[in-house]
């Protein structure tokens, strides 16, 4: 979603993932240019706020940021490209779908996607730098509702209390149900067993 702006020399970016642990679900990340009255006192990294506050931020991004837009990469692209590449998959549909062109990305973490566009990454920029807070707040909390609608579909995971993280009770939903739909099966679902005893063991 865009709105209407000044033509302006830079146009800053902030991006941000959410959902590269998880065993199951998309990974999800969040693109925002924000204007330069944002209220910044409402942003912080997404993980260090409550899930309300998290929520009634996501509200005032979508409704005053320049422009904003949140990409998916699904279970299944995360297994045919690895999460790595799936991140940074998500990440450049979020940069495309924003409707406008930044000048410049900055990115939480190391890497920073190809969208045609100069980036910069930055290691816990979502602590530090306003977009790529904002970009993680929009990711997390449209995940998380994703996740929340998904498990009406798959009722026994408990996917709208874990959101796909691996939880003991998401583990054992999975030992007690198999995998489904959305599990990610590059992923280590369930912890290794104990190691089998051998032939002679007791003898």
């Amino acid at each position: 979603m865009v709105k209407e702006q000044d033509t302006v020399a830079e146009i800053v970016c902030g991006i941000d993932e959410a959902g590269r642990g998880p065993l199951a679900g998309p990974v999800t990340a969040g693109a925002v240019v924000l204007p330069p009255d944002f209220p910044g006192g409402l942003l912080a990294d997404s993980k260090v706020l409550s899930p309300a506050r998290r929520e009634a931020a996501a509200r005032v991004i979508r409704d005053r940021a320049t422009a904003w837009a949140v990409g998916w990469a699904s279970a299944e692209e995360i297994d045919r490209l690895n999460i790595h590449h799936a991140t940074l998959l998500a990440m450049r549909r979020a940069v495309e779908g924003l409707g406008v062109r930044p000048t410049q990305l900055l990115v939480d973490g190391l890497f920073v996607p190809d969208a045609g566009v100069p980036g910069r990454a930055i290691v816990r920029g979502d602590a530090t730098v306003p977009e790529i807070m904002a970009a993680s707040i929009l990711a997390k909390t449209a995940r998380d509702a994703w996740m929340r609608e998904y498990a009406a579909r798959e009722p026994g995971y408990g996917f709208e209390k874990h959101k796909g993280y691996p939880t003991t009770a998401h583990r054992a939903a999975i030992a007690r149900l198999g995998p489904c739909a959305i599990h990610r099966r590059s992923f280590r679902l369930l912890p290794p067993g104990p190691p089998a005893a051998s032939a002679s063991a007791g003898a």
